[in-house]
């Protein structure tokens, strides 16, 4: 078990090509083809805007690391007595 023959796969196809027909598979399988030549292209183009960052798109304040609060967020706790 876990592999599968190729009468196994024949079959399988046959099903599909019954349930869907030929025009749906190829019309899927175009639009697949479509999706992965769009997505290449995008992968090659080098100029993308979307990623660019610039010097201005820095923040412009930080954040302290713990313990390191100043007097007007700094907070004192009474130990709990029961």
């Amino acid at each position: 078990m876990g592999s599968f023959s190729i009468w196994h796969w024949l079959v399988v196809l046959l099903v599909v090509l019954l349930l869907f027909g030929g025009g749906k598979v190829s019309g899927l399988m175009g639009d697949f083809a479509k999706g992965i030549k769009s997505f290449k292209k995008n992968m090659a183009d080098e100029t993308d805007e979307s990623m660019a960052a610039t010097a201005s798109d820095k923040p412009t304040s930080t954040i302290s690391p713990p313990g390191t609060a100043t007097s007007s967020t700094a907070q004192t706790t009474a130990p709990h007595h029961s």
